[in-house]
This record gives structure tokens, C-alpha cells and sequence, in this order.
């Protein structure tokens, strides 16, 4: 193949969440990624949606330039839950961290003695910007009512399959910002503990295991290395 492909015409009506409705009145959810030309070396053919729940399910194929100059075809699926966003509340006075603890199925099922995980609090955007989700998600989650937010990075946690982009915060807090009760919304089912602990030992529990989230693992890392707590990391 030496010339440049061209996409295929989008396929037959009456699919739901493609011509009509879904369960959550949604269409042309197999529009994603058609049309994209960012990258000249990428050429998407087709997208098929393969299921939609809460969240999407689509197998795309798409021709790729290799960088010998061959054009191959390849397919991949990519899960599609939305963006999302994670902050890290930190009492820099008292030296502590405002983490949760909750249960998680997909990591219990895979290998986690009891799915209980302790996490920065965190959601998906729901249409809101990311500032105003992490405020959202940490009076929800945690009670705590946040002044000022720190922009820390953005990441991609699975590009492998997860389209997600995540937002990554943190701010201060005092005892006296925790407004609420926290816990997180039972009609979501939610069933949230707040866990208020030094930071000295949430970074021991990355250590030793207890602590095995990624975004709540990058975020503490951050806060060691360059953030509220660099410089008594720097002492040790």
C-alpha cells in the first residue's frame, strides 16, 4: 500500500446510541475518533460500537504509517468512561494527607486480598471542568470544603484501552474545612471512609503494598518530590 487510505462510509440505521437513542439518549457514539487527521500516519477506517452501558465499548480499525513508510491495518477497542479528575487534600502544619477507603470489585477480582482501597478522592467530570469536579468530588467523598487548588499534571492511566485523561490537584486543608460528613453518595452506592493520615506513613504503605493506586501513588510521589512535603522529604 503506498498511497494514502481512505476512510470507509459509515455503516447501516436503526443501531441504538448510533441512529437512535440509547438507554441514556445518546447517538453517534461511533463518531469518535472518525474524521481525525492530527497525526498524517493514522487513517481511521471504521468504528464500531461493540457495547454500551454506562460507559462505551468501540472497536476502531485504522490504517498506520510504520516508520519504514508501510501502511498496515490494525483494530483496537478503547473503553470510553469519560475524563476525570484527583485531588490530594495535605495539612502541611500537622504533616497528614486526606485519603478514602473504599471498595473496589475490578481490583478485588483481580488479585487484591479484599478490594478495600485507599485512594485520593476522585470522579469523573460529568461535564463539569476538572477544578469544579475535584471541589464536587471532595465535599462528596471527604467533607472537606477546598481553597485553593495546585494544577499538578494531567495523564493518560491506560492508553493501552482506557481513553480517560485524568486531572491531577492538590490543596491545603485544616481541620476546620471538613464541613461535611463525606462518604460519598449512597444513591451511587458509595460507602466511603475518610482516612486522615500522616503522610510519613501513606508513603510507607506505597511501600510496603497497602497503598496500590496509581493516581493516588503518583500524587504522593509528587507531594515527597516536589510538592508540600519536599523539603522534609529532603531532611530524611
Amino acid at each position: 500500500m503506498t498511497d494514502k487510505p481512505t476512510p470507509l462510509p459509515v455503516a447501516g440505521p436503526y443501531r441504538p446510541g448510533v441512529d437512535t437513542p440509547d438507554h441514556r439518549g445518546r447517538t453517534g457514539l461511533d463518531r469518535a475518533g472518525r474524521g481525525l487527521d492530527r497525526n498524517p500516519d493514522v487513517v481511521v477506517r471504521d468504528v464500531e460500537l461493540t457495547s454500551q452501558g454506562w460507559h462505551v465499548l468501540r472497536r476502531t480499525t485504522f490504517d498506520y504509517r510504520r516508520r519504514d513508510g508501510r501502511w498496515v491495518t490494525q483494530q483496537r477497542e478503547t473503553y470510553d468512561r469519560g475524563n476525570g479528575a484527583v485531588v490530594l487534600p495535605y495539612d502541611a502544619e500537622r504533616g497528614r494527607v486526606l485519603l478514602t477507603r473504599q471498595f473496589r470489585y475490578p481490583a478485588y477480582v483481580n488479585g487484591h486480598p479484599d478490594g478495600m482501597l485507599i485512594e485520593a478522592a476522585a470522579g469523573l467530570l460529568d461535564g463539569d471542568a476538572p477544578l469544579a469536579a475535584v471541589r464536587r468530588e471532595a465535599a462528596e467523598e471527604l467533607g472537606v470544603t477546598l481553597g485553593p487548588l495546585t494544577h499538578v499534571l494531567d495523564a493518560y492511566m491506560s492508553p493501552g484501552s482506557v481513553t480517560e485523561r485524568l486531572h491531577f490537584y492538590a490543596a491545603p486543608y485544616t481541620p476546620a474545612d471538613r464541613t461535611g460528613q463525606g462518604g460519598g453518595l449512597e444513591e451511587d452506592g458509595e460507602d466511603i471512609d475518610v482516612v486522615d493520615v500522616p503522610f510519613a506513613d501513606a508513603l510507607a504503605m506505597v511501600r510496603d503494598g497497602r497503598i496500590a493506586d496509581g493516581k493516588t501513588v503518583l500524587l504522593l510521589q509528587w507531594a515527597a518530590l516536589d510538592g508540600p512535603f519536599a523539603a522534609a522529604a529532603a531532611t530524611r
